[in-house]
């Protein structure tokens, strides 16, 4: 057992060998906010066992149970802090926070039918609350999480960082587009008002061990279904075909962009060797747990929910110019995740 549960900490240590100016974040106070989702809880992972970590990691989320749970190891480490912290609102803490990572946003497909206020106003008042924070408390940069899906519908090419296709605005589904769109242009425009020093991360499809309860994405469906030891409940034929990365490679992606990427620059995160269907996604996974793939017809309120791009493949070359590599299959990470979770 303990060997199964060693590879996601050894695939996070291995973060800390990456050829990046470590030293720019010496000193420093850094705040990251999501840090119970996905991305978030494995980026905490990543600074808190950095063995040469010389800086205090913030962590912020809504949800102080799951922040207790998952972040129970670094209750004695003086260089952990968790805020319990809403972005709808604003910053109220005197701490100056030299790096802001902003991964805070509802990425879950059941909130963009259930809350679409929520989802937008999450992810606009988000960066205008911690932007004005960090611009009169010493920010030396912001990174933004967005999502590849401000890229919408496209015409069957690579998404490269200056493509934008089409979202259809009047759909409930689109609060989550439209509004990381927005996003992206209120930081470009604190960037050319206030001389804001941000860069942006348009991460893919990731997968990983860290989803929340509530997450209902459907690789998190897939995974729930193989614990559980039932069939894999596709509600479509899985035909879309998109770009995946695993969430270790994602951080580190953020990580080269944080202390690396041009000023004003969004940078595509996508592991091109893992670009698979939603239906070959299914059965790698059922392979994995040994077990059968069917399936079943969506209600009224599942499909509301559904993205509907067809083809969503990313463009890794901006990224990789920066130095950032993946190594290994896509197989080989998912079973880990899948791994991690049983034990």
């Amino acid at each position: 057992m303990a060997e199964i549960i060693s590879s996601y900490n050894q695939d996070i240590l291995q973060v800390s060998k990456a050829d990046l100016p470590w030293e720019k974040l010496s000193d420093c106070n850094i705040l990251v906010t999501g840090a119970t989702g996905l991305i978030g809880n494995c980026l905490v992972d990543v600074l808190m066992n950095n063995p040469n970590k010389d800086y205090q990691v913030y962590a912020s989320g809504r949800n102080i149970k799951r922040a207790e749970k998952i972040f129970r190891e670094y209750t004695n480490d003086r260089s952990f802090h968790f805020i319990e912290y809403d972005v709808t609102k604003p910053l109220s803490t005197e701490v100056n926070f030299q790096y802001i990572i902003h991964a805070a946003s509802n990425a879950s497909p059941n909130y963009f039918v259930n809350n679409p206020v929520e989802v937008i106003k999450a992810n606009i008042d988000g960066v205008s609350n911690l932007l004005e924070y960090g611009i009169s408390h010493g920010m030396k940069r912001f990174l933004y999480v967005s999502s590849g899906e401000i890229y919408g519908e496209g015409d069957g090419r690579i998404f490269t960082e200056d493509y934008s296709g089409y979202v259809n605005c009047a759909t409930v589904r689109a609060c989550y587009p439209s509004s990381k769109r927005a996003a992206e242009t209120l930081c470009i425009a604190y960037a050319s008002e206030y001389n804001a020093d941000i860069v942006i991360a348009r991460p893919c499809h990731i997968y990983g061990p860290n989803f929340s309860e509530s997450d209902n994405r459907v690789y998190a469906q897939f995974i729930r279904n193989v614990l559980n030891k039932e069939d894999i409940v596709m509600k479509s034929t899985g035909e879309q075909f998109r770009s995946w990365c695993y969430v270790v490679d994602c951080v580190a992606a953020l990580l080269y962009i944080l202390l690396k990427g041009e000023k004003g620059q969004p940078y595509n995160i996508a592991d091109e060797s893992s670009n698979i269907s939603i239906r070959n996604l299914a059965e790698m996974v059922g392979a994995i747990g040994d077990c059968e793939v069917r399936v079943c017809d969506a209600d009224s309120e599942e499909r509301k929910g559904y993205n509907v791009v067809h083809k969503s493949i990313f463009s890794g070359d901006r990224i990789k110019a920066l130095g950032w590599i993946v190594s290994g299959t896509m197989e080989e990470k998912m079973r880990r995740t899948i791994d991690r979770l049983r034990n």
